[in-house]
C-alpha cells in the first residue's frame, strides 16, 4: 500500500480508487478536496456513496469521518444528494 493508505479512513481499495483517477499523493488529495476526488471516483465505481465521501474528507482533516462537524457533513449531505 502507498502513502494514501496511512491516512486514516482510507484503506487499500480507496485508495486504489484514488491511485486509478491520478491521486496517488496526500498532495494531490488535499489539492483536489474530497469532492473533487469522490466525483472522480464515482465515475469509475457508481456505488461510491455519502460514506466514501466523507472518509475522503476525514482523511484530508486527519480525523475519523464519523468526527466530522455537524456543518461539514451538511454540506457534503447536500453535495451528494445533487448527484444522486
Amino acid at each position: 500500500m502507498g502513502e494514501l493508505a496511512e491516512l486514516i479512513n482510507i484503506g487499500k481499495v480507496v485508495e486504489e480508487q484514488l491511485n486509478e483517477v491520478g491521486i496517488s499523493t496526500v498532495e494531490e488529495l488535499r489539492a483536489a478536496g474530497s469532492k473533487q476526488a469522490w466525483l472522480k471516483i464515482r465515475g469509475i465505481d457508481s456505488s461510491a456513496c455519502i460514506n466514501r465521501l466523507c472518509a475522503l474528507e476525514g482523511a484530508i482533516q486527519g480525523i475519523r469521518w464519523h468526527d466530522l462537524d455537524v456543518e461539514k457533513k451538511c454540506e457534503l449531505k447536500e453535495f451528494y444528494n445533487a448527484f444522486k
